[in-house]
């Protein structure tokens, strides 16, 4: 007993004034592995929990473990360090000067973390998303710790930092359900029948294969215009992402129908009047002629 209580205190080597004996470097590798531990039962505890709600393991879910791990991890070591007998404060003073310029070189980095934790526990933005950012109509493919992979409608690929998705406006067309309302708006002159006009367009509007049967469409007469009276059509779809799509299909339906009803598409005309003067010069020409 002499014996082994001789070698735990045996000094190994010294850290300043501190001698770190065998005892010391014992507690402190049982306190990392005991951090370790703890960091696997946590996240295996987390993905259980994360994955009955229905997130993702490639996106949020790894961002939530990834965080959670370094933070067990980090503060394993600390009291490691601190059961040594090194003194944290005496390091943190020495390297401030370090941390504070390489918290300016990190600003960016930082808020798009912090970001993409934010996304992780409201939950407004994941895989499968559709969503409007900067104008342009996006469908998320996964969610980083930095930044969120998605995909236009033109098959492009584009990384976008988790602080735009938080900080600025973003329109997500399925984070409650996937309804979207789809407008085309179409101009007859003003002599054509606007009953026959309201009656072909909601034929139109019945008839699409797409659209949301328990919704029904609805004409609106929106504008007297300088060359045509305006109507827009309004119907509802479940799929937002092929809302281009469908525009086209509608306006080629409102086309077909109105060639077929003889109502014209009204486009700018312009009427010119001349001073009479200019009248009689014409016809003075036009004798001439």
């Amino acid at each position: 007993m002499h014996k082994v209580h001789a070698i735990l205190n045996a000094p190994l080597f010294t850290i300043g004034e501190v001698t770190v004996t065998t005892s010391t470097l014992l507690t402190a590798l049982i306190i990392v592995l005991a951090a370790q531990f703890v960091s696997v039962l946590l996240r295996a505890i987390i993905r259980r929990s994360l994955r009955g709600r229905g997130v993702g393991a490639k996106g949020s879910l790894g961002v939530a473990t990834r965080l959670l791990h370094y933070t067990i991890l980090l503060s394993g070591v600390a009291m490691a360090m601190q059961t040594a007998g090194v003194k944290l404060g005496a390091l943190f003073a020495a390297g401030a000067v370090f941390a504070v310029g390489l918290g300016f070189a990190m600003q960016n980095l930082a808020q798009n973390f912090v970001s993409g934790v934010i996304l992780l526990l409201e939950r407004s933005i994941k895989p499968g998303d559709v969503l409007e950012v900067e104008g342009r109509v996006v469908r998320v493919q996964e969610t980083g710790i930095r930044s969120t992979l998605v995909r236009t409608r033109d098959e492009e690929e584009m990384i976008v930092p988790n602080s735009t998705l938080v900080q600025a406006t973003v329109k997500n067309y399925t984070l409650k359900d996937a309804l979207y309302r789809l407008r085309v708006v179409v101009g007859v002159t003003y002599g054509s029948d606007m009953a026959r006009v309201r009656k072909t367009l909601e034929e139109v509007g019945e008839k699409l294969d797409w659209r949301l049967r328990d919704r029904a469409c609805q004409i609106l007469m929106l504008d007297f215009g300088s060359s045509s009276v305006d109507f827009e059509v309004a119907v509802w779809t479940d799929d937002p992402w092929l809302a281009r799509v469908h525009s086209s299909h509608l306006r080629e339906a409102i086309w077909w129908a109105f060639k077929d009803q003889g109502i014209t598409i009204a486009f700018p005309q312009v009427d010119v009047h001349f001073d009479p003067p200019v009248n009689d010069s014409l016809r003075g020409l036009a004798r001439a002629a």
